[in-house]
């Protein structure tokens, strides 16, 4: 009895405290963007010692990406093997990131830093990636030119994802998935029929 009350008030203590030094990291991203960000900076933001810091994260990087990973974990909602429209991902990752404006500007826009990008074109290109697979009939094989497809679907909509983040567009969630497929959609259906 009194080790699971311990373990849960432990549990509880982690998720605090990782939360805390992840929304200082937003915090301090929106102010002087990522590259300038120190450790130090997230230790003295999120009042946690050293020792503790490094208890939960390796160095701000790996902070930069526990908060990545919420976004990564939206983005695998859809199953890319259920059949329905292309790129399922979209109006989800634009509703949500709509409601968490703050952490879309910190990570996405132009403030966020490259290793940020990088890391969310890598994540986006594996699921879209495993949604084309499973759209190409069993028996057939993809186009050899999956590659560059799954390069241009990920170019399009980072591109409109840090154009949004940082307030160039002025659009709602539906709007932004409407315009990502109009203009994605025909061309991926094309090499489909190739």
């Amino acid at each position: 009895m009194f080790g699971n009350s311990r373990r849960e008030s432990s549990d509880r203590r982690v998720r605090r405290t990782r939360k805390a030094v992840q929304q200082a990291l937003v915090e301090l991203i929106l102010e002087k963007g990522y590259e300038a960000v120190t450790v130090t900076d997230l230790i003295n933001r999120a009042n946690v010692g050293r020792s503790t810091f490094y208890a939960h994260f390796t160095d701000k990087q790996d902070v930069l990406f526990s908060n990545l990973d919420e976004l990564s974990s939206l983005l695998r909602l859809a199953p890319a093997s259920r059949p329905g429209p292309l790129f399922a991902f979209s109006l989800p990752m634009f509703e949500h990131l709509h409601e968490q404006r703050r952490l879309a500007r910190a990570l996405l826009g132009r403030r966020g830093g490259s290793a940020v990008m990088a890391r969310g074109e890598q994540i986006l290109a594996t699921v879209v990636r495993d949604e084309l697979l499973a759209a190409f009939p069993s028996r057939s094989t993809p186009p050899d030119s999956l590659d560059l497809m799954v390069t241009c679907v990920v170019g399009a909509f980072m591109a409109l994802l840090r154009k949004w983040a940082d307030g160039e567009l002025t659009a709602t969630p539906a709007e932004m998935d409407a315009a990502f497929r109009a203009v994605v959609t025909p061309g991926v259906e094309t090499a489909f029929r190739r």
